[in-house]
């Protein structure tokens, strides 16, 4: 509960500085520190045992200054008000960077997936929506997968959606599956987001990707995908870690071999006896360091420890505010995960405009048009950072938060 709550503090005082840089006043930071809405529901779900079990869910909305609400869904009994807050901020900074129409929105349940079965999911997930749907639609709030949840959940729901409109909805939500709406290369698209600002903070430092020695924490969907582009490029991915442990090789591992053995939930390394720790694989002597797993993995205790000349977050709040400075100081480039992690929303957005439009777009044609948003998002943070001599983080937050502050002010709210 403390560490969502810090994640909403930590998250507002950066928005707040941000603002700050950008000349807005206080009442802007005082309409953009909480979301606008934030409904709490109940969900009473018939259990295969005969029992009714009551779920309690979330739908956080920031902002809709510049268009509808956009962002996952996600299954976990960890799930909090606050954590569904911050999250939703987020959202709209991600939003922001890509350059997307949209404003930050999150949801979750509090539930455990895992011990649940596919009669109860289904029932779960329609429930949700039919708690919600005041306030979602193709127009207001779109959601998504989130932790826990995949295409067959989007599906339930969307369907769920269609059968309250009354009509057939695939733009109410984004995630799904092929065949009812869902876009090419939605489901490798933050890994290979993440794989695209590689390439461009490489390009800065003068580091050829060819070659390059890369370690990645985390082997679940974005980092064993990004080890796989990765090792595609020509790039040696001399580590990789799951929670378990980790591996190290200094020539390369092989990384086929290692997607080939790890299970359902990304573990590999239990197959190994010669691990290394995940401390040890963050300090590890690299050109450029992936933190793909969990939050504060790069903290003030091991921050000088770090030997990468590039650190990329893929995943949500891998490094502390005091490791962001110490990083900075050192002169390491840091790509912070609200810019790192934007192509799953960007192709999501994507698949938003060919519902729309009922139109269907080649995986090429998909690939493409993400390369464009994220070369181009890179390239104005980067900038942003050079010019204000500011941290890449600071410069990533005031770009996304510039769109939603200009709009609300455009409508006259502020």
């Amino acid at each position: 509960m403390a560490e969502n709550l810090n994640l909403l503090t930590s998250t507002q005082e950066v928005i707040k500085e941000a603002l700050n840089k950008l000349g807005y006043d206080e009442a802007m930071y005082e309409l953009l520190k909480e979301p606008l809405r934030l409904l709490k529901v109940r969900i009473p779900v018939k259990m295969d045992d005969g029992t009714t079990k009551v779920f309690t869910g979330f739908r956080a909305q920031h902002s809709d200054a510049v268009g509808p609400t956009k962002g996952g869904i996600r299954f976990h009994p960890d799930v909090t008000e606050e954590e569904v807050k911050a999250l939703s901020m987020w959202m709209t900074l991600k939003c922001g960077i890509v350059d997307l129409p949209y404003g930050g929105g999150k949801g979750g349940i509090v539930c455990d997936p895992r011990q649940m079965s596919m009669g109860e999911l289904e029932r779960l997930s329609r429930g949700y929506v039919r708690a919600v749907s005041q306030i979602v639609g193709p127009t207001k709030d779109i959601p998504a997968p989130d932790v826990f949840t995949n295409a067959q959940i989007m599906a339930w729901m969307m369907d769920e959606y269609s059968r309250m409109d009354e009509f057939n909805s695939p733009g109410f939500i984004t995630g799904k599956p092929i065949v009812l709406g869902g876009s090419q290369g939605r489901d490798r698209a933050t890994a290979e987001g993440v794989t695209i600002v590689i390439q461009e903070a490489a390009k800065k430092r003068g580091i050829d990707i060819k070659g390059a020695r890369v370690v990645i924490q985390g082997f679940g969907n974005a980092g064993s995908f990004l080890a796989k582009f990765m090792s595609d490029l020509g790039a040696k991915v001399i580590g990789i870690s799951d929670a378990y442990g980790a591996l190290y090789d200094p020539e390369g591992l092989d990384i086929d071999y290692l997607l080939d053995r790890r299970d359902s939930f990304g573990t590999v390394t239990t197959l190994f006896e010669s691990t290394i720790t995940n401390k040890e694989l963050l300090e590890l002597d690299c050109d450029i360091l992936v933190p793909a797993a969990i939050e504060n993995q790069i903290t003030a205790e091991n921050a000088h420890n770090i030997k990468a000349q590039i650190v990329v977050e893929a995943a949500n709040g891998p490094t502390t505010a005091e490791a962001t400075k110490i990083l900075t100081e050192r002169g390491i480039l840091l790509v912070p995960d609200v810019l790192a992690s934007a192509g799953g929303v960007t192709v999501s957005y994507f698949e938003w405009v060919q519902n729309n439009q009922g139109y269907y777009w080649s995986k090429e044609e998909v690939r493409e048009k993400l390369h464009k948003k994220m070369v181009d998002a890179f390239e104005n943070v980067y900038n942003t950072a050079q010019s204000r001599n500011i941290n890449m983080r600071l410069a990533a937050y005031m770009v996304g938060v510039r769109r939603t502050a200009e709009a609300s002010r455009f409508r006259g709210w502020v």
